[in-house]
Order: structure tokens, then C-alpha cells, then sequence
């Protein structure tokens, strides 16, 4: 099996990306020791504590934000980090070439109860003559990304990551603690009969939206003419991955309970990363309206409509929403 490095010198990456991506995953070996210790190394529970996002933190969120943010800020080749536990961009090194923002722990109300959790990530080129700790790194599209990935902490650690060419999966050998080539190349089957979905929010969803997802409920009797199965692990690298591996659609609608925030994933950490990631393994990511890696952002911890997975599916869930 070939290591990470060797797989990104045959994908071309550029020798001053390689160093940053080996900087970011070294911190996710970490936070994978530090999962699979669960209760023995103290990191379950929560703290007394909200982030920028007014949600409240658990300890393994802290413990693994600080652990990327120590090791990236002192990686020469990094000028900002931005993190969804962070407030704002914070600066690096002035001279670098790259920025990263990142979810240092997806799926955080999974922690607890031992399932699915990860670590999101994304590299965008820093911009000239702009300040190393300007939020304005990070208002480029998804389209801009030299490189996008995830590492979840299940069973075994896998990473999935893509620097521009197809979405490739690596899984951690703990014996070495290094990161191996397990599968060249994702892709992603055009259609589908499993969908990801909190059908908890239902009720505030768009009538279009409703219409969609009954037409899926009534199966082989419906307009849709085959049976869907429904699967929900309450963290987007978990549901995104199962669509990655066996097909499927991962939607987070937005929402009417509250006007000042009608999409409840970002942007930046969650949302352009995975769309990079499902186009480059051959499937379609859409907010509700445009693609999300044509999205130009216009603030660091924007939120957005995410419709990801099976290209067939994803356009059959857009035509209920026109």
C-alpha cells in the first residue's frame, strides 16, 4: 500500500502543499489516539462553555481545535487558520502560501454515546497584500480549494481526501501511524434509494422540500417508483461518507424556525469541503439554488442549504424545489 506522500507527489501537489497537509493530518493522528482513549484519557462531557456558533462545547471539541490550531500556526507554510470554534481568523505565518480552515470535530453530540465523529478540513491559496489575520482569506469559493478532506474516527481512521484530482481514501495504521493509499479512487453511482435526512425538523421545511421527501416515503407506490431506505447518524462526515461509498443523498434543508439563520451547516468548514470531495468521486453538490462550489462567500461563518450525493437524485430533489 503507498503512503500519503508518494500518492500526493504522483497527483502533482505542489511541494509547499505537501508540508501543510502533512502538518494537519499529524494532528489528526492525535485527536484519533485521544477518541479511541474516550473516558481514560478525560476527554468526554461538556464544558461550561458556547462557540461563535452559540453551541455548547464539548471537551473533545476543545481539546482537538487547540491541537490543529497549535500545529498549523507553526507550519511555515500557513498564513490564517480559521475554525468553527474561533471567532475570527486567527494569523500564521505572514509569508505563507496557504490557508486552512477546518471543523476541528464534527458530530460533537456523538462523542458521549462513542459514534461518528471527525474532522473536516480545507486549503485555499492565501491572497496578496492581505493581512495574515484577515477573515477576507476565507471569503473565496469552494471552487478555489487546492485541496479538501476529512478524517473519521470510526472503527478504523479514515481519511478522504482530494487535492484537485479524484477523492482518495487512506486509512491510519496505528502500528506505524502512518496514513495508506486503501482506495484509489471514489465514486459515487448516479442513482440511488437511500437518503440522509433529520426528519425531526420537517415541520419547518418548504412545501417543495415536503413534497420531495413524501414522494420519497411512499416508495414503490409513489411517482418515484422504488422503495428508499432512510439513514441519519446526526454528523455530516458520517452520513457523507456512507453516500461516498454505497451512493445516496445527504440534505440539510434550510428552514423557517428562525429568520436570522435558515441554514444550520457552514459554508467554509462543512459544506464546500464535501462538495469538493462528492464532485471529485462523480456525484453533485448543491445548496438549494446553485452550486455550492460556485458560492461566493460573504462572511466567515456563512451558512447554507446543502444538497450532496448521487448526481440522478440530487437533481430530482432540485426539481420539487423550483
Amino acid at each position: 500500500m503507498q503512503r500519503l506522500v508518494p500518492t500526493l507527489r504522483r497527483d502533482g501537489v505542489s511541494s509547499d502543499l505537501v508540508p501543510v497537509i502533512r502538518t494537519l493530518l499529524a494532528a489528526t493522528k492525535e485527536i484519533a489516539f485521544r477518541v479511541r482513549q474516550g473516558a481514560l484519557s478525560g476527554v468526554l462531557g461538556s464544558t461550561l462553555d458556547e462557540n461563535i456558533q452559540g453551541e455548547t462545547q464539548k471537551q473533545l471539541d476543545v481539546i482537538a481545535n487547540q491541537l490543529i490550531k497549535d500545529l498549523l500556526l507553526e507550519e511555515p507554510g500557513v498564513r490564517a487558520i480559521a475554525s468553527e470554534e474561533e471567532d475570527n481568523a486567527v494569523a500564521g505565518n505572514a509569508n505563507g502560501k496557504y490557508v486552512v480552515a477546518f471543523d476541528p470535530l464534527d458530530g460533537s453530540s456523538n462523542i458521549d454515546i462513542n459514534g461518528q465523529i471527525g474532522t473536516i478540513f480545507t486549503i485555499f491559496p492565501a491572497l496578496d497584500g492581505v493581512a495574515a489575520d484577515s477573515d477576507e482569506h476565507f471569503t473565496q469559493p469552494g471552487n478555489r480549494q487546492v485541496c479538501a478532506g476529512y478524517v473519521l474516527y470510526g472503527p478504523s481512521t479514515i481519511l478522504v481526501m482530494t487535492t484537485g484530482g479524484p477523492s482518495r481514501v487512506y486509512t491510519l495504521d496505528t502500528t506505524h501511524g502512518s496514513y495508506l493509499l486503501t482506495q484509489d479512487q471514489l465514486s459515487v453511482a448516479a442513482d440511488t434509494q437511500e437518503f440522509a435526512l433529520n426528519m425531526a425538523n420537517q415541520r419547518f421545511w418548504s412545501e417543495g422540500f415536503k413534497g420531495y421527501v413524501n414522494d420519497l416515503l411512499l416508495g414503490e407506490t409513489g411517482p418515484r417508483g422504488k422503495r428508499y431506505n432512510m439513514r441519519w447518524n446526526a454528523a455530516m462526515v458520517g452520513d457523507v461518507h456512507r453516500v461516498l461509498t454505497r451512493s445516496g443523498v445527504f440534505i440539510y434543508p434550510s428552514d423557517n424556525r428562525n429568520p436570522k439563520q435558515p441554514a444550520k451547516l457552514r459554508l467554509l468548514y462543512e459544506a464546500n469541503p464535501m462538495a469538493m470531495i462528492t464532485e471529485n468521486a462523480g456525484g453533485k453538490a448543491w445548496s438549494e439554488t446553485q452550486r455550492i462550489l460556485d458560492i461566493q462567500p460573504d462572511a466567515l461563518h456563512q451558512r447554507v442549504a446543502v444538497i450532496i450525493g448521487s448526481a440522478n437524485e440530487v437533481d430530482a430533489c432540485l426539481n420539487y424545489l423550483k
